[in-house]
C-alpha cells in the first residue's frame, strides 16, 4: 500500500498521581491522518486544520518522529503526512501524542510493521521533545499501545500495558491554553521525602486497584501530593469541579497531562455524564468557555482504517 488513513486517539497523562510514567488512551476525540509514501527521501507535512501548526518536519511534532524513524531505515524512504487536527494543541489531552504516535504507526503499516509498537513509542518521543522540552512517553505510550500504559523507564525504554476494569471519563477542557513547558517550568526540583512517600504509596496501589478491578482502591489512590497543588493555581475552579465532581459519583481524577483539561473517571455511563453536568454548570457560571467530553478507555490505541 502506498497510503493509510489512521485515527489517532486524545491521552490523559499522569493519571494524577503517576506523573510521567501513567497514562491512558481515550475513545474520543481523536485526531485524522493520512500518510502516504513518496518517490523521495521528503518528509511533507500538510496541516488541514485551523491550527496555526508549523508545517517544517524538523519544527512539526510528526515530522520530528518520522525523522526519528527515517534515522532507523536502511534506505531514506519519504512521507506525506495529511493531519485534521480534532484534539486543539494545548488541551492537555495529549495533542501532540496524537499526531507523532498517528504518524510513526501509519508509516510503520506502509513498511510492513518492520518496528515493533515500543519502537514506535520511542520514535514518537522525539515528537514529544518539540512540544514540551522533554523527551517523555507518558501520552505517546498509551496512544500507540492502547489501555493503561505504564513507563517504568524512559531510557532505556520499558513500557508495560496494564489491564483496567471498565471506565468512564468526563473531560472538561477550558478553552484557555497552557504550554506544556510553562506547566513543567512551574514545578519544584525537590520534594519532601514525606510526600515522596504517599506518592509512591498511591501510584503502586492506583497500579494494584486497576490490575484487580478494584474500584473504590482505584479511587483511594487517586491523590497527587506533588504535582497538582502546584498546577492546579492555573486552572479556574479546580477544586470546585473536583468536589463536585466526587459528589455525584466520581471515583477521582484530577488535572489531563499538564492541563487545562479535567478528567474525572466513573464506574459507569450514567454517573459520567451527571458530572459532566456539574462541570458544565460551574463553568457557565464563572463564565469560562469549555468542551466537555463523556468518552471511556480506549483499549486499541491508533487505529489503522483501510
Amino acid at each position: 500500500m502506498r497510503e493509510i488513513n489512521v485515527l489517532s486517539p486524545a491521552t490523559v497523562a499522569n493519571f494524577v498521581c503517576g506523573f510521567d510514567v501513567l497514562g491512558f488512551a481515550l475513545n474520543e476525540p481523536c485526531d485524522e491522518m493520512t500518510v502516504r509514501l513518496r518517490a523521495d527521501s521528503e518528509i511533507k507535512i500538510i496541516n488541514l486544520s485551523d491550527y496555526d501548526l508549523p508545517t517544517e518536519p524538523e519544527k512539526n511534532v510528526a515530522g520530528a518522529a518520522l525523522i526519528a524513524l527515517q534515522k532507523s531505515l536502511e534506505t531514506l524512504i519519504g512521507f506525506d503526512v495529511e493531519i485534521k487536527k480534532n484534539i486543539k494543541p494545548g488541551s492537555g489531552i495529549g495533542s501532540s501524542a496524537a499526531s507523532a504516535g498517528g504518524a510513526v504507526v501509519a508509516a510503520n503499516f506502509l513498511l510492513d510493521n518492520k518496528f515493533s509498537k515500543q519502537e514506535l513509542v520511542a520514535f514518537a518521543m522525539n515528537g514529544e521533545v518539540i512540544a514540551s522540552g522533554v523527551k517523555h512517553a507518558d501520552n505517546v505510550a498509551p496512544c500507540i499501545l492502547g489501555g493503561v500504559t505504564l513507563v517504568r523507564s524512559s531510557n532505556p525504554l520499558d513500557v508495560v500495558t496494564l489491564s483496567a476494569p471498565p471506565l468512564f471519563v468526563t473531560v472538561l477542557h477550558p478553552q484557555i491554553e497552557i504550554r506544556t513547558s510553562d506547566a513543567r517550568a512551574i514545578l519544584s526540583e525537590k520534594v519532601l521525602l514525606k510526600n515522596a512517600v504517599r506518592q509512591w504509596g498511591n501510584v503502586a496501589a492506583l497500579v494494584a486497584g486497576l490490575m484487580k478491578g478494584d474500584y473504590d482502591l482505584i479511587g483511594r489512590s487517586m491523590e497527587d501530593y506533588l504535582i497538582e497543588p502546584v498546577r492546579k493555581i492555573l486552572i479556574p475552579a479546580f477544586d470546585e469541579i473536583k468536589t463536585k465532581s466526587k459528589q455525584a459519583g466520581a471515583l477521582g481524577g484530577g488535572i489531563s497531562g499538564s492541563g487545562p483539561s479535567i478528567f474525572m473517571l466513573s464506574k459507569d455511563e450514567q454517573t459520567a455524564k451527571e458530572i459532566e453536568k456539574e462541570m458544565c454548570a460551574i463553568y457557565t457560571r464563572i463564565g469560562v468557555e469549555f468542551h466537555s467530553y463523556v468518552t471511556s478507555i480506549n483499549n486499541e490505541g491508533v487505529k489503522v482504517c483501510h
